[in-house]
C-alpha cells in the first residue's frame, strides 16, 4: 500500500550561505516550496539587513524572516500554509514572517509545479528540517557566546534562552549562526506542541486581492509593453486560408497585424518537444496594440478564410465512436484480478450500467495571457502558470535558446484548475514578440478562452457487477475516452482488492479538439459512475449501502496483497464519520440523501448530499464532508478547498456541459455555459478526521464524491436513476435556472 511517498530531506539539500556583507543568514533549500507574502509589513523591509538570493530562508539582524515561495499560487493557499510549516519549526511569531515569490529556479527547487493537490504532501518533512534545522544553527550561535551547552538553551518565538535566564534574539546572533556548521540531525517538534500549524490563518494576499494590487498576470504592465490579442481557427480540424486585415489596420490604437505559427511547425517537429498542450499548426492573425481592448477590437475587424485541415466533429460523433468502444474489444487491461468472465458466467444477477459525461471547460476567471520580452541576453517571461519549469525547456527548444536564457516570473494565478498546466498561451505570445521585437502581452478574450481551449474529455464508462449467492463475486470497468484518460493508479483504487474477480479496460478515440487535465483529474466523473453504481447495486442486492461498502473494505483488509493506493481503514473512517455527521437516515420525511465515498489524491473523503423538492426540482440544500487529510496545516484555509470543490463538483455534475457542432464549441461564454450560481449553493458542512499523520491533498479530493452523493439523493426523491451529466439536461425535469 503505497501512501507516502515523500520527498527525503539530507543535508546536501540543505545548503547554509554567509552573509559576510550585510549580516544574515540565508538558509537555501533544493525542494519545491511556498512562504507567505505579509501585505501590511509593520516595518519597512527594505532598510533590515537582508540579502537578495533565491531558495532559502532569509533572516535579518532585527529577527525578521523572509521565506521565498517558488511554488506557483493557484488558489489553494501554498502561498500561506507552507510558510507555516517553516515558521512553525523555526520557532518565529507568524508576523515577523514574511516572504517573496520567487523565479523559476530549477538548480535549488524541484517540482516548482502547481497541480495534482500535491504540494503540502512532498514538501511536509523538507520544509519542517529547514525550519528546525535554522532554529539549531541559531541557538547553537547563542550556546557559543554565552561559552554553555546547546543541550541547556532552547528556543522559542524568536527567543533563545539559557539555564540561567539569558536571552538573544535570534537577530543578535544570526551573523554568528550564519558562520557555523550546519547540523546532521535535528529533533522535530512533536504535533502536540503546534503553535502555528493547525491554527486558522488567513490568506496572505487576502488584502491585495480584495483591494485590486497588482497580483495577477493581467495586473503586469512593463514600460515600453504592447498588447496582443488572436485570431485562432474557429472550428478544431480548420486552418487559416487567407485573411483581409485592412479594417483592423485602420482602427485607433492598432499598431501592426501580423500571422504566427511557423515557428509552431518547426517545434512540432522537434524530438525534445517539452510536454504541454497539443500546438495548433495552423496560422493565427495576431492583431497588436496600444491597450488590450484596441487589440481585442482589431481582432473583431479582421475577416478571415478557414478551410478545413481534418475532419469536424461533433457531440453525435464522439458519442457513437465511445459506444463503438464499450461495444468492441480493442481495450488496454490496466488490471485484472481472478476470472471476471468466469464469475459473470456463473452468476445468478448481473447489473450492467453506462454513465455519460460532457466535455468541459475550465472557465478560469483570469482568461489566459502572459508576457514576453526577447533580446539576445535573456528571454524575459512573466504570466500565470502552473509548470514553470516545463514550460522554460520548451521554450528553449522553441527559440533554440540556451535554458539559462530563460527567465520566468510567476504571478498569481486567477484560477487553473488544471488549464495552466499547458502552455500553448505562452508558445503564442513567445512567437509574437520574436516577431515584433518589442516586449508584448497577450490577452484572450472570455470567448476565445473558452472556445479555443483545453477541455475535459468526454467519457463514458460501462460498469458490470456479478452476483452470485447473494455475493458480489465480479466487477468489470470499462472506460471510453476522448483522446485517453485513465493512468496507473486508477485501476488500484477502490473497490481493487475488495472483490476477488476485478478488471479494469479502458480505450480511446483520438479527436483533434484539445483535451487535458480538468480539476481531480481521471476522478472527477468516475467517482461519480462508480458511486452511482454502488448506490444501484446495494439494492438489486437488498442489502444496506454504507454495509456494503465496509464489507468491501473488510475484505480488503483481509487480503495479504493488495497492491492498492487508499487505505481501507481510513475509507471506513470516513464513511463512520460522515453517517454520523449527517444524521444519516434519521432526516426529515421530506429531506431525501445520497451517499458517496471515495480515494483520490492521496485523500479519503466521504459525502452525504441532502435534497429537497421544490416546483419539481431537486434542490441540494446541504453536503456533509468528512475527510481524512492527515494533519491538517491551516484549517482556514482548507475549509476554503474543501467547500469549493464540493460546490464546483455539484455544479458541474447538475449544469457543465460543452458540445460541439462541425468542431465548434456551442458555447463560448457564460450566457451559454452555466456554471452553479450563488443562490444554487448548499450548505456545507466540514468534519476532519483528527490525526497526526503527515499531510496529503485537498484542492481536489472533494468534487469527485460529490456528483454521485447529489445523483444517489435525486433517486430517492424521484424514483429516477441518473447515468449522464449533466444531470439537469437528462432527468426530465425542468432547468433550475435560478
Amino acid at each position: 500500500m503505497n501512501l507516502s511517498k515523500q520527498q527525503t530531506f539530507n543535508r546536501r539539500s540543505f545548503l547554509k550561505t554567509s552573509a559576510l556583507a550585510s549580516g544574515g543568514m540565508l538558509i537555501s533549500f533544493n525542494l519545491f516550496t511556498a512562504c507567505k507574502e505579509n501585505v501590511k509589513p509593520p516595518i519597512d523591509l527594505s532598510q533590515l539587513n537582508f540579502n537578495d538570493f533565491n531558495a532559502f530562508i532569509k533572516i535579518s539582524d532585527e529577527g525578521k524572516v523572509t521565506i521565498f515561495s517558488p511554488n506557483p499560487e493557484i488558489g489553494q493557499g501554498v502561498k500561506t500554509s507552507m510558510p507555516m510549516i517553516i515558521a512553525e519549526e523555526l520557532d518565529v511569531p507568524w508576523e515577523d514572517v514574511y516572504v517573496e515569490q520567487g523565479k523559476l529556479d530549477t538548480k535549488n527547487y524541484a517540482r516548482q509545479v502547481a497541480g495534482g493537490s500535491q504540494s503540502i504532501r512532498y514538501s511536509w518533512e523538507p520544509l519542517r528540517q529547514t525550519g528546525a534545522t535554522a532554529k539549531q544553527m541559531l541557538v547553537n550561535a547563542a550556546a557559543a557566546k554565552w561559552g554553555v551547552s546547546a543541550s541547556d538553551c532552547k528556543a522559542s518565538q524568536g527567543i533563545i534562552t539559557n539555564a540561567n535566564g539569558d536571552t538573544f534574539g535570534y537577530g543578535d546572533v544570526v551573523k554568528e549562526a550564519a558562520l557555523l556548521e550546519v547540523p546532521e540531525d535535528v529533533k522535530l517538534k512533536d504535533p502536540k506542541d503546534f503553535t502555528i500549524i493547525g491554527k486558522g490563518t488567513t490568506n496572505v494576499d487576502l488584502d491585495k486581492i480584495v483591494t485590486g494590487k497588482p497580483l495577477f498576470g493581467l495586473d503586469y504592465k512593463e514600460e515600453g509593453m504592447v498588447y496582443a490579442s488572436i485570431l485562432r481557427p474557429p472550428a478544431f480540424g480548420q486552418e487559416l486560408e487567407s485573411f483581409d486585415a485592412s479594417a483592423a489596420k485602420a482602427l485607433p490604437g492598432v499598431i501592426d497585424v501580423v500571422t504566427i505559427g511557423e515557428k509552431v511547425r518547426a517545434y512540432n517537429k522537434q524530438e525534445k518537444r517539452s510536454w504541454t498542450a497539443k500546438l495548433s499548426a495552423s496560422d493565427k492573425v495576431v492583431v497588436v496594440a496600444k491597450t488590450t481592448w484596441d487589440a481585442i477590437k482589431g481582432v473583431k475587424a479582421i475577416k478571415a478564410t478557414w478551410k478545413n485541415s481534418s475532419p469536424l466533429e461533433s457531440t453525435e460523433t464522439h458519442d457513437k465512436a465511445l459506444f463503438d468502444l464499450l461495444d468492441g474489444n480493442e481495450f488496454n487491461t490496466r488490471r485484472s484480478d481472478g476470472d471476471v468472465k468466469k464469475a459473470f458466467a456463473e452468476a445468478d444477477k448481473v447489473l450492467e450500467r453506462t454513465y455519460e459525461s460532457s466535455f468541459l471547460p475550465h472557465n478560469c476567471m483570469e482568461p489566459m495571457n502572459f508576457f514576453a520580452n526577447i533580446t539576445e541576453e535573456k528571454v524575459h517571461l512573466v504570466g500565470p502558470t502552473q509548470t514553470p519549469e516545463a514550460t522554460a525547456n520548451g521554450i528553449a527548444v522553441f527559440l533554440e535558446r540556451d535554458i539559462e536564457d530563460i527567465e520566468i516570473e510567476m504571478t498569481r494565478m486567477g484560477g487553473g484548475f488544471g488549464r495552466r498546466l499547458y502552455s500553448d498561451f505562452v508558445y503564442e505570445v513567445v512567437e509574437i514578440a520574436s516577431m515584433i521585437k518589442k516586449p508584448v502581452k497577450m490577452v484572450s478574450t472570455r470567448e476565445h478562452d473558452m472556445a479555443t481551449g483545453v477541455y475535459r474529455p468526454t467519457t463514458k464508462y460501462r460498469i458490470a457487477a456479478s452476483i452470485k449467492d447473494g455475493k458480489l463475486t465480479g466487477y468489470h470497468l470499462k472506460e471510453a475516452c476522448v483522446n485517453g484518460n485513465m493512468y496507473g493508479l486508477i485501476p488500484n483504487f477502490f473497490p481493487a482488492a475488495a472483490i476477488e474477480n476485478y478488471q479494469v479496460d479502458t480505450a480511446n478515440y483520438k479527436s483533434n479538439i484539445t483535451t487535458g487535465a480538468w480539476r481531480a483529474p481521471y476522478t472527477n466523473f468516475l467517482a461519480s459512475a462508480e458511486q452511482s453504481f454502488f448506490d444501484e447495486l446495494a439494492e438489486v442486492m437488498e442489502v444496506d449501502r454504507i454495509q456494503l461498502h465496509m464489507d468491501l473494505l473488510e475484505n480488503v483488509k483481509k487480503n495479504p496483497e493488495p497492491n492498492i493506493e487508499y487505505s481501507p481503514e481510513r475509507l471506513q473512517g470516513v464513511i463512520k464519520l460522515v453517517v454520523d455527521k449527517s444524521n444519516w437516515g434519521k432526516t426529515k420525511a421530506d429531506v431525501y440523501q445520497g451517499f458517496s465515498v471515495y480515494y483520490c489524491h492521496n485523500t479519503h473523503v466521504a459525502e452525504v448530499a441532502d435534497i429537497v423538492m421544490e416546483n419539481g426540482n431537486p434542490i441540494v440544500k446541504k453536503v456533509t464532508c468528512a475527510v481524512d487529510c492527515g494533519i491538517v496545516v491551516n484549517p482556514l484555509g482548507a475549509l476554503n478547498q474543501i467547500k469549493g470543490g464540493v460546490i464546483d463538483g455539484i455544479g458541474h455534475a447538475m449544469y457543465g456541459e460543452l458540445t460541439f457542432s462541425d468542431g465548434v464549441p456551442q458555447s463560448n461564454n457564460f450566457n451559454s455555459y452555466q456554471l452553479i450560481r450563488m443562490g444554487q449553493t448548499p450548505h456545507v458542512d466540514v468534519h476532519f478526521v483528527e490525526s497526526d499523520i503527515a499531510p496529503t491533498g485537498l484542492g481536489e479530493p472533494t468534487l469527485p464524491p460529490v456528483g454521485a452523493a447529489v445523483a444517489n439523493a435525486i433517486y430517492k426523491a424521484t424514483g429516477k436513476r441518473l447515468t449522464k451529466q449533466p444531470y439537469m439536461n437528462n432527468m426530465d425535469l425542468e432547468k433550475v435556472i435560478g
